[in-house]
């Protein structure tokens, strides 16, 4: 990501929900959009919008107007390094993995998750087009199309071996679906996604 070092946290987590906002907007051809209006339909704060936005745009907002859409959208994808593509596979094709292998929505962010790989050979061949190879052609895949990234959707007992032969492969950022923490080289990024664990947060309280 560009400027990283100097970007707050909270800011690039913020970046990637703005560019899926202003899609939005922009398939219903909307041609500007305030700050102001961001925050309000995003429900965040005004002032933090602004500042977000301040950082990223190429152009200043126009009184009364607000931001250009698409010009907006191109300065976040840029900012966000998502005018380049990334390759990603998937180990483990149960059917979570099959779910995000098939997902579309990853594109709009300059993802293309080409393939999973699996150690059941009951579940190689593909899904809407998209193969699912043995485990034994993951080298071979990774290193033909440049793979950067790996998401797991293994149970938790495979899933250190297989961020393992991911790892030794030349991926740079892991996305982990199991629960269990992984082992990693501090050159590779990992982000822990529980599915278990969001859905009871956002039960908690309810009557």
């Amino acid at each position: 990501m560009n400027e990283e070092n100097n970007v707050s946290k909270a800011t690039l987590s913020r970046l990637p929900a703005y560019l899926r906002y202003l899609k939005g907007e922009a398939g219903k051809n909307v041609t500007y959009v305030s700050s102001a209006v961001l925050a309000r339909d995003m429900n965040l704060s005004a002032v933090g919008v602004r500042k977000d936005l301040a950082i990223v745009s190429s152009v200043p907002g126009k009184p009364r107007f607000g931001f250009e859409v698409k010009g907006l959208i191109a300065d976040i994808e840029k900012f966000l390094g998502y005018h380049g593509w990334t390759n990603a596979v998937i180990v483990g094709a149960g059917g979570l993995g099959r779910a995000i292998l098939t997902y579309e929505g990853f594109r709009n962010y300059g993802i293309d998750v080409i393939a999973a790989f699996d150690s059941d050979p009951a579940k190689i061949g593909a899904v809407n087009g998209k193969p699912i190879y043995p485990m034994e052609r993951l080298p071979e895949i990774i290193k033909r199309n440049s793979v950067k990234v790996g998401i797991l959707t293994v149970p938790r007992a495979y899933a250190q071996q297989a961020c393992d032969i991911l790892v030794n492969e030349g991926i740079q950022a892991v996305l982990n679906f199991a629960p269990v923490y992984l082992s990693v080289p501090e050159s590779v990024r990992v982000k822990y996604e529980d599915l278990a664990v969001s859905l009871a947060e956002i039960c908690s309280g309810l009557h």
